[in-house]
C-alpha cells in the first residue's frame, strides 16, 4: 500500500507490456516507485526561508493546489501543516463528492471528510508495536515465532524479528491477492496471514524489500500480545489517545462516520468508486480527516496533544532513528535507511521522516521534521488523468514545503572521493537490475520482465540510470562518498553494496532495492525466446488451415498416415502453449488490477502449459520421422521450427516458474 499505485495504477499498464512481450519484444518489471528520499543537497543554499505561518502556508497552498487539481483531473485534496506544537492550518481543495452520482457537489472539508490513508497506516501499526516494546511485552529482536500461533514460512536460519518487520527486511516476496477489494465482509487478520503466505526469498536484515505482509504480521502480533482485536487496540491506545475522534481502522466504516467519507475517483470526470476494503488492515486500512492527521503528527513530534502521549521520549526517539546498521546491510547503511516504521526522507540537510500511502483511489503522504518541530500531511482522492499524476503532485507539495520553509543550510559537509576509485565503482555497477519487491516463487515471476533498470557508465565515472527512480526519464548520478551516489542536479541519493568485485544491491530508498538480473533471465535472452517462440507457433497454427485449403484446391492427396500420431500430439502442444500464454497474460492483467483469478483457472492454464512442454517429445519424434522419410526440406524445416519453438516456450515456462506448484499470488 505504500505508494501502492505503482503496483495498482501502473500495474495494469505494466501487465499490458507483458502482452507486448508475448507477441513482440518489450521488456521490464513491476517496480515500486517511492516518493523521493534524499540526503544532502546538490549545492548549498541560503538557510533562510519563508516564515512558517498560517498566512504564508495558506497563500502558498491556495496558489498551487486548485490549479494542480484542475490540470491533473484529481477531484479533491486535503492538507494539514503543524509547527511549534500547533496546527498551523488544515485545508480542503476540490470535491469530496463531485456530484456525478446525481447529488450536488460537496467541497472537501478538512475537519469533516475522511480520506483513506493507505500505507500511512503503517505508522500507526509501528507505533502500536513500540507501545508494547515500551511496556516490556514485546522485544524488537526476539524471533517473532515467539508471538505467533501459526508457522511462518522461513528459508533461512536467521530469525525474523519485529525490527525486520518494521524495516521491510524480513525477506518476504510480494503478495497481491486480497490486498484491496470491495467486499464488506468481516476481515479475519489471522486467516489472511495464514492463507498462502509469501515465500521468504531474502535473508532477514539484508535486503530492503517493501512488504505489506510484514506490517500486517506486526499488527497481528499486537493483537496477539495485547489480547485485543487490532482495530480496537489502535482505536483505544493510539487514535483516541492522540485526540483523533474521527479516525478508524474499521471496515466498513462505523455508521457515525459513513456519511463523512470522501468518495474515491479514477479522475474527477468519472463515477465514484466503492469503499475499498483492505484485506489485512494494519498496513493500510486507516480512514481519517486531515485535522486528525495533524494531531497524529504532533504526537509523533512529542508535542502535547490528546489526553496522553503515544510513546515516552526514549521510545519515540528509538522509533525515529535508523533501525539497522552495516552489520546486516553492509554499505547500504550509508544511504537512506528505515527507522522503526518511518522512511528517511531528508532534504536540504534537514532530517525528515515520512511515509506515503496508496489505495486504488486515494494517495497520501505524511512528513515530520523532528528537529524543526514541523510536519505536513497531504491526501488526494483520485488517481488523475496521467499515470504518475498523484505521485508528481505529492512530490511537488512535500518538496515545495521543504524548499520554501526549510531550505538548505549553507554549511553542508562534503566528502571527497578518489576519481580512480569512483571510476572503478561505476564500472562494477554497470548492468541490468530488477526490484527486490517481487515475486520469485510462481508464475508472477514473469512480471520481472517489466520495469527493469539499466545502469551504465557515463563520463567515465558517473552512473546513468534508465529510467531514473520515480521517472520515465534517465537520471545521472555521481559518487559523493564511497558507494554513495547523488543525482546530478538533484538531491536523491542511492547506496550500493558490493562483494567479490560485483555490485549485489543498489538501494533506491530505505525499503526498495535493485538487484542484478540473473543471466538466464536477462531481457536480451528471455524476451527474444518468448517472442520468437510465440510467433513461430502462431504461424504454425495459421499454416494448418492454409495447408489444407491449398492441398484441396490443387488436388493433392491428404497427408500420409505415417507419423500422424506425432503430428496430432505436436499440434496439441502448439495449441496448448498459445492458449497458456494467452491465459497468463489475461491473468496477470487481472491480478495487477487487483481482480481475483480463480485457482481452477490458473491450474487449467498450467495444464495447457504442461501439454506444451511435454509436446517437445512428439515434436522430436515428428522431426526424426520426417528426416528419415525424406519428406522434403520445407516440411523438415517446419518441423524443426516447431520443435525449437516448443522447446523455447518450455524453457521460458520453467525458468519463470509458470509451472511452479504454488499459484499463490
Amino acid at each position: 500500500m505504500r505508494r501502492h499505485r505503482r503496483v495498482v495504477r501502473l500495474g495494469a499498464v505494466l501487465a499490458i507490456a507483458v502482452v507486448i512481450a508475448v507477441s513482440a519484444a518489450g521488456c521490464g518489471a513491476p517496480q515500486h516507485h517511492p516518493a523521493p528520499h534524499v540526503d544532502a543537497p546538490a549545492a548549498p543554499a541560503a538557510a533562510s526561508g519563508s516564515a512558517l505561518t498560517d498566512t504564508d502556508v495558506n497563500a502558498w497552498l491556495d496558489g498551487l493546489l486548485p490549479a494542480a487539481l484542475d490540470r491533473t483531473g484529481i477531484a479533491g485534496a486535503t492538507v494539514a501543516v503543524v509547527n511549534d506544537g500547533k496546527i498551523i492550518t488544515t485545508r480542503g481543495y476540490g470535491y469530496a463528492d463531485t456530484g456525478t452520482g446525481g447529488n450536488g457537489a460537496v467541497p472537501v472539508d478538512p475537519d469533516r471528510h475522511l480520506f483513506r490513508m493507505g500505507s500511512v497506516s503503517k505508522l500507526v501499526t509501528a507505533t502500536a508495536v513500540l507501545q508494547l516494546v515500551q511496556s516490556g511485552k514485546l522485544d524488537l529482536d526476539a524471533d517473532v515465532t515467539t508471538y505467533l500461533d501459526f508457522d511462518l514460512p522461513r528459508h533461512y536460519e536467521r530469525a525474523v524479528t519485529l525490527r525486520h518487520l518494521l524495516t521491510h527486511t524480513a525477506g518476504f516476496e510480494e503478495r497481491i491477492a486480497g490486498l484491496i477489494g470491495t467486499d464488506g465482509g468481516n476481515v479475519n487478520l489471522r486467516r489472511a496471514l495464514m492463507t498462502d503466505p509469501p515465500e521468504q526469498i531474502y535473508e532477514p536484515g539484508t535486503v530492503p524489500a517493501y512488504s505489506n505482509y510484514s506490517n500486517a504480521l506486526a499488527g497481528y502480533i499486537v493483537e496477539r500480545v495485547s489480547g485485543t482485536r487490532f482495530e480496537e487496540y489502535v482505536q483505544r491506545n493510539i487514535l483516541d489517545r492522540a485526540g483523533m475522534p474521527s479516525s478508524t481502522f474499521e471496515q466498513p466504516l462505523p455508521a457515525a462516520l459513513r456519511d463523512r467519507m470522501s468518495n474515491g475517483y479514477d479522475t474527477s470526470a468519472g463515477p465514484a468508486a466503492p469503499f475499498e476494503i483492505v484485506g489485512t488492515p494494519p498496513p493500510g486500512a486507516l480512514s481519517a480527516p486531515a485535522t486528525d492527521m495533524a494531531r497524529f503528527m504532533l504526537a509523533q513530534l512529542g508535542e502535547p496533544v490528546g489526553f496522553a502521549p503515544l510513546l515516552d521520549q526514549p521510545t519515540r526517539e528509538l522509533m525515529q532513528r535508523p533501525a539497522l546498521d552495516s552489520t546486516s546491510l553492509g554499505t547500504l547503511a550509508d544511504g537512506p535507511r528505515m527507522t522503526l516504521g518511518f522512511f528517511a526522507e531528508d532534504r536540504n540537510g534537514h532530517r525528515i521522516l515520512g511515509h506515503g500511502g496508496d489505495t486504488k483511489y486515494f494517495h497520501s503522504h505524511l512528513q515530520i521534521y523532528p528537529d524543526d518541530r514541523a510536519g505536513i500531511f497531504l491526501s488526494l482522492n483520485s488517481n488523475g488523468s496521467g499515470a504518475l499524476d498523484s505521485n508528481e503532485l505529492r512530490e511537488s507539495i512535500v518538496n515545495g514545503f521543504a524548499d520554501r520553509y526549510f531550505p538548505a543550510r549553507d554549511d553542508q559537509p562534503t566528502v571527497g572521493v578518489d576519481p580512480a576509485t569512483t571510476a572503478e565503482h561505476a564500472a562494477l555497477a554497470a548492468g541490468t537490475y530488477e526490484s527486490s519487491r517481487a515475486v520469485r516463487s510462481n508464475f508472477l515471476t514473469a512480471i520481472g520482465l517489466v520495469g527493469r533498470t539499466t545502469v551504465s557508465v557515463a563520463d567515465g565515472d558517473r552512473l546513468l540510470l534508465e529510467p531514473g527512480p520515480l521517472s520515465d526519464s534517465p537520471a545521472l548520478y555521481e559518487e559523493v562518498a564511497p558507494w554513495v551516489w547523488r543525482e546530478v542536479g538533484g538531491q536523491r541519493t542511492i547506496a550500493m553494496r558490493a562483494t567479490d568485485d560485483r555490485v549485489e544491491a543498489i538501494s533506491l530508498d530505505p525499503a526498495f532495492t535493485l538487484l542484478p538480473v540473473e543471466a538466464a533471465r536477462a531481457s536480451t535472452v528471455a524476451v527474444p525466446v518468448l517472442a520468437l517462440s510465440t510467433v513461430v507457433l502462431l504461424l504454425a497454427v495459421l499454416s494448418w488451415p492454409v495447408g489444407a485449403i491449398v492441398r484441396r484446391r490443387l488436388g493433392r492427396a491428404p497427408r500420409e498416415r505415417a507419423g500422424r500420431t506425432a503430428r496430432i500430439l505436436s499440434r496439441l502442444a502448439v495449441a496448448g502453449t498459445l492458449l497458456a500464454f494467452a491465459g497468463w497474460v489475461l491473468s496477470i492483467i487481472s491480478i495487477m488490477s487487483l481482480q481475483d483469478v480463480p485457482g481452477a483457472a490458473l491450474r487449467t492454464i498450467q495444464v495447457l502449459q504442461l501439454v506444451g512442454l511435454l509436446g517437445v517429445v512428439p515434436a522430436t519424434v515428428r522431426l526424426v520421422d520426417d528426416v528419415r522419410r525424406h519428406v522434403g526440406w520445407r516440411r523438415i524445416a517446419g518441423s524443426s521450427l516447431i520443435l525449437v519453438a516448443l522447446a523455447g516456450a518450455g524453457w521460458f515456462a520453467v525458468e519463470f516458474h509458470l509451472l511452479a506448484p504454488s499459484i499463490s499470488y
